[in-house]
């Protein structure tokens, strides 16, 4: 704990509250406000082997590595070792995709912004060993692409682990080394950690898994495979966070004063680079951080999860904030998290952030939304019961068969309402997933052809 670091009763009180209300089994909560950095913990790492949760209790942060991966990058652009604008395959040579031209033309910057056309993510297992990444790469042949480079943004957890492996045929070194010597130690980021075997030694979150009898039980997996690491295998704590949300609202200097990153590109970052419609996600991309414009002030913040963990760090870079939370349940790990963002900054900035309402359920409506929708791991239903559309998302069955444990439980069908304008975008209305929107996407003559869900699109089959 820094020495401005504090506690807050209010804070504490609504976070308590609110595991209370979403059955947290713990959460972990940090606010940078007015130069003081805050802190508020509660409840146990597990359910099994309870023991409180602290500012130092290492959870598994998911996709929140990103900024992590991204920085990373940053410094061997910032030495002239790489350039964004560049194709992949300048650092990457061995990278080949099932379409040729994709393969060659695709840029650093692309995969940074989500736009370089590739699927989420493969889910296969290449081991432990440093040369995991690269086994990763030599598959991404099987990945499905979403479009041309550049065509559209379309979220990517294959990009970032491939942004992976441009740091590693660089530098020469493994990953987790280089951002161990480039980022984490420079920055004073003591409690950061991509291996279990470094995790297991220190006070650390278990995630949990809601069953079918509404019990939660402790996941048997804390984070994905070693090729998963630059998109989303980092653990860490709020007390680092909050040092890293420290760095991020700086000028790029380090914990003894030198430069980690010059404050130009630490600051291009948070420029937009590739607008998005009607996403939560964001409602635009920079360089991996996700902007949004909410109650007249900007955000830059990046989510994460993972087998029944769940981070929310965000960054309004104009006053000075940062708020991070960190949870241990699934499914309500999501709304438990963006609860507590939402009390914060209206308690601290009076910024208010709301979900936007839909309109009332159009009957003529349900005929050309329905159907089924497909990504490389899912399969998404859209249908109407009664006057309530959902969406119902559920894992292939060859996909859950081949990931074991390391496949996250289904979730209900998302109840979902249209909203107002031309009448393609929609937002949950209940459940897990309540406030996350997306839209319907049509070809040159209006046919619906895809449906976007958390930045990812679903492309119809029927």
């Amino acid at each position: 704990m820094t020495e401005n670091t504090r506690t807050d009763s209010t804070l504490t009180a609504f976070v308590e509250a609110t595991a209370a209300k979403y059955d947290m089994p713990g959460m972990a909560v940090g606010i940078r406000f007015g130069g003081r950095e805050i802190t508020a913990s509660v409840g146990v790492t597990s359910t099994e082997n309870p023991v409180p949760v602290t500012e130092h209790t290492v959870f598994a942060i998911g996709s929140t590595s990103k900024t992590f991966t991204t920085t990373a990058l940053l410094r061997l652009v910032a030495d002239g070792r790489v350039d964004l604008d560049a194709p992949v395959r300048t650092y990457v040579p061995e990278l080949e995709l099932s379409e040729a031209q994709s393969a060659a033309t695709i840029t650093v910057g692309q995969l940074l912004n989500h736009t370089a056309g590739l699927e989420w993510n493969l889910i296969n297992n290449t081991g432990e060993g440093e040369d995991g990444l690269a086994k990763f790469v030599a598959t991404l042949a099987e990945l499905p692409l979403i479009g041309a480079p550049g065509e559209r943004a379309s979220y990517s957890q294959a990009g970032f682990n491939l942004l992976g492996r441009v740091i590693e045929n660089v530098t020469g070194e493994p990953f987790e080394q280089v951002v161990a010597d480039t980022v984490l130690a420079p920055v004073g980021l003591t409690e950061s950690h991509y291996f279990q075997g470094d995790v297991m030694t220190r006070r650390f979150a278990a995630g949990h898994e809601r069953q079918a009898d509404g019990e939660l039980a402790v996941s048997r997996v804390w984070k994905g495979s070693r090729a998963n690491n630059p998109g989303g295998g980092l653990g860490t704590t709020v007390s680092d966070l909050l040092r890293w949300g420290r760095f991020h609202l700086g000028d790029g200097r380090g914990a003894h004063g030198e430069t980690v990153l010059p404050a130009d590109l630490l600051h291009r970052m948070r420029q937009p680079t590739v607008q998005l419609r009607n996403s939560t996600l964001a409602d635009a991309f920079g360089l991996c951080w996700m902007l949004r414009d909410v109650d007249g002030v900007r955000m830059a913040g990046h989510g994460g999860s993972g087998f029944g963990q769940f981070a929310d760090f965000q960054l309004v870079p104009e006053r000075d904030f940062a708020v991070v939370v960190l949870s241990n349940a699934s499914p309500n790990g999501i709304p438990a998290n963006q609860a507590i963002v939402r009390w914060a900054l209206e308690h601290y900035l009076g910024v208010i952030d709301k979900d936007p309402e839909p309109i009332p359920f159009d009957a003529t409506r349900v005929p050309e939304l329905s159907g089924v929708y497909d990504v490389d791991a899912m399969t998404m239903t859209c249908y109407a019961d009664g006057d309530q559309l959902y969406l119902d998302c559920k894992v292939k069955p060859e996909i859950r068969a081949a990931g074991g444990a390391e496949i996250p439980q289904d979730h209900p069908p998302f109840p979902f309402g249209i909203l107002p304008g031309d009448g393609d975008e929609y937002v949950i209305t209940a459940g897990s997933f309540a406030g996350q929107r997306g839209f319907f996407s049509r070809d040159a003559d209006g046919v619906i052809t895809g449906v976007d869900l958390a930045g990812r699109v679903f492309a119809r089959v029927s």
